[in-house]
């Protein structure tokens, strides 16, 4: 007999999500909706929109009624625009930090040690032996001290490098010192690698300027694991072209970086398609998140990492 009791709805944008969520508590309904085509209900408590797209698709939403959009990314520039009136987005902080950071790393050691050289090498059936920078006994400036910053410390913690924290206030966080961006001038001299995590945003754009890559050392290396629009990429290609710095960029301004764009042969340049959360830990950590949020949401609790109410 029916108890008149309405399901907890959940849509999500593939049956592979739908299948890495089970198993779900009795009185939990998903259904696959990859918001290419009208909404399959007119009210969904919890609507997961696709990777990578949720800019383009939240339109979409437009009608329909929600309790909240879970979105897959951290980063959450841009929605705010985009989303209907009356929705709550929260983002997906516990998902990524770990993949971004091992390619925070990843891509660290490629441009310390010249891994992409050794590769070109390889293909060339070149023997080419170099000596090389070392991870060891460098000084890299952390610039974001969030999630994946925090993230990219662990990482770093046996590397036996010398690792200063910068966020947007000065402060002592689980033991660390960390300094704010005010204190910039006075760091910049002496980083010989820096890795940025900053978000993206209009508060953030362009704040890695010409005045801050000029306050750099000849030689240091730049890791944007940000966003794109953190970076003056004119300035960056100067420095680059001049051999003055070397870069390893997961993301980039614009983005996709255009065939014939000058940051593609840069001297110095290692560049990622923006593949920082793009790993195997993806899909079990969204999934996580996602039953998560269904639990607090039957518990008659607040969801986490709202970021955008409605």
């Amino acid at each position: 007999m029916s108890t008149g009791i309405r399901p907890l709805v959940v849509s999500v944008p593939n049956e592979e999500l739908a299948a890495d969520l089970q198993p779900l508590p009795d009185g939990v309904e998903v259904i696959a909706w990859g918001m290419d085509g009208p909404a399959p209900r007119a009210e969904i408590d919890i609507v997961v929109p696709p990777y990578m797209s949720v800019a383009v698709i939240m339109p979409r939403l437009a009608g329909v009624r929600t309790r909240l959009v879970q979105g897959q990314s951290i980063g959450y520039e841009g929605i705010a625009e985009h989303l209907p009136p009356g929705h709550t987005f929260a983002n997906a902080a516990s998902v990524h930090e770990a993949s971004t950071a091992e390619l925070a790393v990843a891509l660290t050691l490629a441009a310390q040690r010249s891994i992409p050289d050794f590769v070109r090498a390889q293909g060339e059936h070149r023997w080419a032996a170099q000596f090389t920078q070392s991870l060891a006994d460098r000084r890299v400036l952390l610039l974001g001290y969030g999630g994946v910053g925090k993230a990219v410390a662990a990482r770093l913690a046996g590397f036996e490098v010398d690792v200063t924290a910068v966020a947007s206030r000065a402060r002592t966080e689980d033991g660390v010192s960390v300094h704010g961006v005010d204190e910039l001038g006075e760091l910049l001299p002496s980083a010989e690698i820096v890795i940025v995590s900053l978000p993206g945003g209009d508060s953030t754009r362009g704040f890695v300027d010409d005045a801050f890559l000029s306050a750099l050392p000849d030689g240091a290396l730049l890791v944007n694991v940000g966003r794109g629009s953190l970076v003056d990429t004119d300035a960056l290609v100067d420095h680059l072209q001049r051999g003055r710095l070397r870069a390893a960029l997961d993301v980039t301004d614009p983005e996709p970086l255009p065939a014939d764009h000058p940051l593609w042969s840069a001297p110095g340049a290692v560049i990622a398609p923006h593949v920082g959360g793009a790993s195997s830990a993806m899909r079990p950590r969204i999934a996580r998140l996602v039953r998560r949020q269904i639990e607090r949401m039957l518990a008659g609790e607040e969801p986490l990492n709202v970021v955008i109410p409605a």
